[in-house]
């Protein structure tokens, strides 16, 4: 990226007009050097300079090489002096600075200031300028209006003063750490871009890109063509483009320096989502999101030798090697960087970005191993608005080594987490003292949006094979019952559950059902139920019943209607028809008619379902009869018995005893017999 601007900017001092030294348009010159040259030109990868005098210093960097005269250099460079000095030959005439700041760009300028020749100062040229001055020891002990004097009021009088400037001066940074760091230079212009950002535009001729251009830099020499006219509003994003072609580190300076001067935080939000969607492809759409699986799993089973890599625009590279990191690619590894990084400088506040958003950063985040605190924070940001999500965001991959589809443990974990959110902010003082009603339909209405939410998600999790009953089960209870006003969502993904597993025994199938309210269920609903054959027959039942109750509150608010006048009843009437023809299937709405046709047919049908399931209880009563009886028979023991026929004997031996006690005469029966034979002998 060319980030040189075409134009110059004018600074001049009294001390340096006196001195000689000029900022003329931003060219730099110094009217003090030793030699007379005629100018500098280049040969392959060598720098000459022309003058009568032949060179007597080649100073190395990477592969340039500059043939230069002694004297120029270290009047104005104490490094140069130094190494001549601490090297004890006055013959060296070759020295080595492969790790010069700014390269061999920042030395041509750094020996032309040397020689006198005019540079062109630009903010394309400038922090790299002044890193090889600070590198070079060009100070104002060896003389006045040094080389870093000058670069640094440039920075301070010029860039810092402009919004393209600081952009373009912290984008070249980028390839001086540290020595721009350690300079300041990128807190200053991070600080700067920053105060710009929040200041209010109204009246202030700045040229923004609030539109996505159509090259990858903004076009900073367009001035007047792109910037706003006094009169035209300033959009609040304006710096969202300029702001995003900054490296991630020195973006969250920027953001960071933004949160101190107090932007709202829904607008920092909207330039973190902007950043991100233009440097992680991947975050846009489902598409892209499987490219980037597939081209990280390519990574993990690809070998090859090497290390270097080209950019071309975001975080893509051309790899030619693999590292020994988990996801062996350089790739992976910067765009990891990049969500951490991105996670970390979120505004804490609710809807401060999207929940979209939240849960496509946290998709690429487990991709991509992310360090399991700012996963856990991420996850904990999805539950405070977990009600927003939608069931294409919610199904997220599971990247683990796990057997199912879907990541079903980490759904869960959101679910608890907005749970616990919405306990805590009902349970605080402060909450509970500003309550009123419509905050707490709010919150009702979050719990419903947030039950079809995961019943929906237990539909299309349903299908695959290798989601265990358990996980189901406990999914579809995490929620409170007052949750859920109806449990159609919630028979639904349970019949897909049952069409998916065939396999389960009834009592796991009872123990799948416990989870559905039948009283909840809609008349559509309980039509299907009541035909479905892979309901255990006990909650058929229960449909049924809970069918007819329906049916008979529907009848009765018909006969309802029927009944009284239609003056003094019109009113109520159309009220609950209107309530009733809610409450019906779409198919009972086409008409009242229709609808009652429809209910006696149900009726009849439940009737003739009744009459099977009386004859199946009779049968049942039967079979548990004739049952009882047989485990009777089995269960009575000879010890039992023993003591059965012992307490007969009991019996018959009192009532034998109690026969032989009334054939026994008493003494008063004897004595009267006695006188009667006494007194017939007499006679």
């Amino acid at each position: 990226m060319n980030m040189r601007l075409p134009y110059r900017r004018m600074w001049e001092s009294e001390s340096e007009a006196a001195a000689g030294r000029e900022y003329g348009g931003g060219i730099l010159t110094s009217t003090k050097h030793g030699v007379k040259i005629e100018g500098f030109h280049q040969r392959g990868n060598s720098w000459y300079v022309s003058a009568d005098i032949p060179s007597d210093l080649q100073v190395q960097i990477g592969e340039a090489n500059f043939h230069l005269h002694k004297y120029p250099l270290l009047s104005r460079s104490g490094k140069l002096n130094r190494i001549l000095y601490d090297s004890r030959n006055p013959d060296l005439n070759k020295i080595a600075m492969d790790d010069l700041p700014g390269g061999p760009e920042a030395f041509e300028l750094a020996a032309k200031f040397s020689y006198g020749v005019a540079i062109d100062l630009t903010a394309g040229n400038i922090s790299g300028l002044r890193c090889a001055a600070e590198y070079l020891e060009m100070t104002e002990d060896l003389e006045e209006g040094n080389l870093i004097f000058k670069t640094e009021a440039f920075l301070s009088y010029v860039v810092l003063s402009s919004w393209r400037d600081s952009i373009v001066v912290l984008k070249s940074c980028e390839k001086l750490s540290p020595w721009a760091e350690n300079l300041q230079i990128v807190r200053r212009c991070s600080e700067s871009i920053a105060w710009k950002a929040c200041a209010n535009p109204k009246g202030i001729r700045w040229a923004y890109t609030g539109r996505a251009p159509k090259v990858s830099s903004p076009k900073w020499n367009e001035m007047k063509d792109s910037s706003p006219s006094r009169n035209q509003l300033v959009p609040p994003d304006w710096w969202f483009e300029d702001v995003s072609i900054l490296r991630i580190d020195h973006f969250v300076r920027v953001t960071t320096a933004i949160k101190v001067k107090g932007m709202r935080f829904e607008l920092i939000g909207a330039g973190i989502m902007h950043y991100a969607t233009k440097w992680l492809p991947g975050l846009g759409n489902d598409a892209a999101i499987a490219v980037e699986e597939t081209s990280i799993n390519n990574g993990n089973n690809s070998s090859s030798s090497g290390s270097d890599g080209s950019w071309k625009g975001g975080l893509h590279m051309i790899v030619a090697a693999g590292t020994r990191d988990e996801t062996s690619s350089l790739q992976a590894k910067d765009q990891r960087m990049v969500i951490e990084s991105l996670i970390s400088i979120i505004p804490p506040q609710k809807d401060s970005v999207s929940c979209s958003f939240l849960l496509r950063l946290l998709r690429m985040a487990n991709m991509l191993k992310v360090a399991h605190a700012l996963i856990t924070d991420l996850e904990k940001r999805v539950g405070m608005q977990f009600e927003q999500a939608s069931l294409n965001d919610l199904l997220i991959p599971c990247y683990s080594k796990s057997e199912t589809m879907y990541d079903v443990d980490l759904v869960q974990r959101l679910l608890e987490h907005f749970l616990v959110q919405e306990q805590v902010e009902g349970s605080s003082p402060s909450r509970q003292q500003s309550l009123s009603d419509k905050l707490v339909g709010s919150s009702l209405n979050a719990k419903a949006r947030v039950a079809r939410l995961v019943d929906s998600y237990l539909t299309e999790v349903s299908r695959d094979r290798n989601l265990s009953l358990t996980k189901f089960q406990v999914l579809a209870e995490a929620l409170p019952e007052s949750a859920r006003t109806s449990d159609d969502g919630l028979y639904r993904a349970i019949d897909s559950y049952l069409k998916a597993h065939p396999t389960l025994t009834e009592h796991e199938r009872k123990r799948l059902c416990r989870v559905m309210d039948c009283q909840k269920l809609s008349i559509d609903a309980c039509m299907h139920a009541a035909q479905n054959e892979r309901l255990p027959i006990r909650v058929v039942v229960q449909v049924l019943f809970s069918e007819q109750v329906k049916i008979s509150n529907a009848l009765a608010n018909n006969n309802s209607l029927k009944g009284g006048g239609v003056e003094s009843q019109f009113q109520p009437i159309i009220t609950n028809r209107k309530t009733l023809l809610e409450g019906t299937p779409q198919s009972f709405q086409e008409g009242w008619s229709t609808a009652k046709k429809d209910i006696n047919t149900l009726k009849f049908e439940l009737e003739s379902v009744k009459t099977k399931y009386l004859e199946l209880q009779h049968d049942m009563e039967n079979l548990q009869k004739q049952f009882d009886k047989v485990m009777k028979q089995k269960h009575t023991s000879a010890w039992t018995s023993g003591w059965k026929k012992l307490s007969k004997l009991t019996k018959m031996t009192n009532v034998e005893n109690h026969d032989i006690a009334n054939h026994i005469p008493t003494s008063e029966e004897q004595n009267r017999k006695t006188t009667r034979r006494w007194r017939n002998s007499i006679s």
